[in-house]
Order: C-alpha cells, then structure tokens, then sequence
C-alpha cells in the first residue's frame, strides 16, 4: 500500500491556490474540486489526502501529527511558535503585521500604552524590543473599534489593503513585519516521508521561479 502524505489546507481562497499548486507538483486530486460539503479528500494513486481546516488550525493539525504537511500564515507561526519545521515562503496571502492608531495619536512615552490585539504575543515581543512598557487588551473581532472608543490607543492587527482602516479614521503608524503563507512540516513526518515532502518543496519552488522569470 502507498504512503499517504496528510496535507491540512487552510479553508477559503488561500487554500484554493495552495491547492493548485500541488496540483501542478502531481499531487491531484479531482474531488476536490466537485462541489460538496466533505472535509476529507484523497487520491490513493499519487498517496494525497487533503483536507479542509480552519487557516488558524492548519499549524496545530501540523505539529500534533494529524496532518504531515500543511500551509500556515506567518502571522499563526510567530503568535504559537508551534513545533513545526517551516519549509517554504509560498509568497501568497501577503500582507502585514501593524500598528495603527488614530491619524492624530501621539505616543506620550510617561505613560503606558494600551494595545489591543488578538496577536498578544507578537505585540509584546515588539513593544519590549524597544522598551516600551504597555497594557495588552487581548480582543477577538473588530479590533478597529479599540481606539475609537478610548479602549486602547494602538492596535496591532494584520492590515492588508488598509481600506478597513481608513473607513474607521485609523492609520498604520508602524509595519511589524511582512506577512505570507508558509509551507510547514510535522518534525516526525519530516524524517519519514522526507523524500515525498522534498519532492512537493522542490515542485512548488520551480513553479515558484518560473512565475517570477
């Protein structure tokens, strides 16, 4: 019987071009494209089983040996330091980790300044980077809210377009650091599958580079 390698995919678009991508490395699987409800694909011939998680999912299926392979934001690696082996910059799904605060906001250095975020331990490695002592409010959704209503006096959040942003009179004050998808590995299913998982790395990478040719 042929070894299966289990790849987690972030659910939505990002996860529709990952998996094109294997696609075009020879690891099809063409129910995947029917439209239905399942969660589980698998293609026995080229020994692919896919499946559909939620994008903050993908690096715990990962690391807890669910899933051998799998493709998660920058963002997730940085805030959970997962045990993961990070194997590829796939260069999609870019955008950046920010701060941002009114367009009028002065940080007044004698006091300690209000943060809210979801990304807490990103934002704690970044304000003691410089010294700066700070509050974390820790919030789940619409972060944007945080400084209008006096809650906090940054936010530190993924910003993509900036159009979010704008409409609630915020502004970036500060870029973190640069987001995008990577390709991670399960550290066990890196040493015993490493020839089907360097397989996929070198396929994607020369597609990779025949893009940007």
């Amino acid at each position: 019987m042929k070894t299966m390698l289990n790849v987690a995919l972030p659910k939505g678009r990002l996860g529709e071009k990952v998996y094109n991508m294997f696609e075009k490395a020879g690891f099809e699987c063409p129910s995947i494209k029917e439209n239905n409800r399942k969660l589980i694909f698998e293609n026995e011939e080229v020994g692919v089983r896919y499946f559909w998680v939620k994008p903050s999912d993908v690096a715990i299926y990962v690391e807890r040996g669910a899933a051998d392979i799998g493709v998660a934001g920058k963002d997730i690696l940085l805030e959970y330091s997962p045990e993961v082996y990070e194997l590829l910059d796939l260069d999609i799904g870019k955008c950046r980790m920010a701060v941002a605060a009114k367009a009028d906001f002065r940080d007044d250095k004698q006091r300690t300044l209000r943060v809210a975020t979801k990304f807490t331990n990103i934002a704690q490695q970044h304000y003691l980077s410089k010294g700066r002592d700070i509050d974390i409010i820790h919030l789940n959704g619409s972060i944007e809210i945080a400084p209008i209503l006096g809650l906090s006096d940054v936010i530190v959040d993924i910003v993509e377009t900036g159009t979010t942003l704008k409409e609630n009179n915020l502004e970036v004050k500060e870029t973190i650091i640069p987001i995008s998808a990577r390709l991670i590995s399960n550290k066990t299913s890196y040493k015993f599958k490493s020839e089907l998982i360097n397989k996929i790395v070198s396929e994607i990478s020369a597609q990779m580079e025949a893009k940007n040719d």
